[in-house]
């Protein structure tokens, strides 16, 4: 009889318990399966075939896919702790390790969690994607490759800088939408000023007029007019704006043409010249004729 008492005891405590982990388990599945369908709403449908779209969406594709695995950790670790008990397991030790670990493991990486939330920032709000031309800091250059932790960019001299994303403040996208470029030509004091804005703008109609060029312009060439004089030089503005990252182009071309349309015109350029970065100091130094300011 004391047996059968017990066994009776202990197949109620089993089929009660066992019900418990069968809860725990469908509570699990359906977590993962919500877990599933919010994290897809982080992904950016490629909205056309280009480049850009297509690395936007596999970008986010990325980031979804890392959300959807730190969140299925969470959940099935959650569910192991809440299941133990059932098997009278004691959590409370496992626990205790679990945060003095997890404590130890974030003052060890805290400018690894901190890249990895800024990651996070960049990717979620599209502040930039593998293509695009940006500055952080002192660094300019086109974007190599982005990931949660770090993004790389090749700059001017063609070298590989590497920017831990958790020491981005500001950043600059200068190839967002469109690119604008500023050509400065600066003319002997000397030299008729009208007649020079007439060839200017024969010069800037013509880069306009030619189907070789107008496919990457989006505004201009338009002058801007004088942007300065003295007794040295006289410098007119012209301004442009273009496809993402073909300003520079542009600007070459729209100089080489200047130059040809003036030397018809047999205008005098003036010797001393300036060159300025959009954002930098207003510093000036000699260069050649039809400088450009780029942003």
């Amino acid at each position: 009889m004391p047996n059968t008492l017990t066994f009776t005891h202990w197949s109620e405590f089993t089929l009660r318990n066992g019900l418990h982990v069968i809860g725990i388990i469908a509570v699990a599945l359906i977590l993962n399966r919500l877990l599933r369908v919010v994290t897809n709403l982080v992904i950016k449908r490629a909205a056309s075939q280009t480049r850009a779209a297509q690395a936007r969406e596999q970008q986010t594709r990325t980031l979804a896919g890392i959300l959807f695995s730190a969140g299925t950790k969470v959940v099935w670790g959650i569910a192991l702790l809440t299941a133990m008990p059932e098997f009278g397991i004691n959590i409370t030790p496992i626990a205790t390790l679990a945060g003095l670990a997890s404590l130890a493991i974030g003052f060890g990486a805290q400018n690894l969690v901190r890249d990895i939330i800024t990651g996070f920032y960049i990717v979620l709000e599209d502040q930039y994607i593998v293509g695009d031309t940006i500055q952080v800091a002192d660094t300019i250059g086109r974007v190599e490759h982005v990931t949660l932790r770090r993004t790389v960019v090749r700059d001017a001299r063609g070298a590989l800088v590497t920017i831990a994303n958790g020491d981005i403040r500001t950043v600059s996208n200068l190839s967002r939408d469109w690119s604008q470029a500023f050509v400065d030509i600066s003319l002997s004091p000397d030299a008729p000023l009208e007649q020079t804005l007439r060839s200017l703008e024969s010069a800037a109609a013509e880069l306009r007029a030619d189907p070789a060029w107008s496919k990457t312009l989006v505004d201009g060439p338009r002058i801007l007019g004088v942007q300065s004089f003295d007794r040295n030089a006289t410098t007119v503005r012209l301004q442009v704006r273009t496809l993402p990252n073909h300003q520079d182009e542009i600007s070459r071309e729209l100089r080489r043409r200047i130059h040809v349309e003036l030397q018809r015109q047999g205008i005098p350029v003036s010797i001393v010249q300036r060159f300025e970065f959009a954002g930098a100091s207003p510093a000036s130094e000699p260069v050649k004729a039809g400088d450009l300011r780029s942003q």
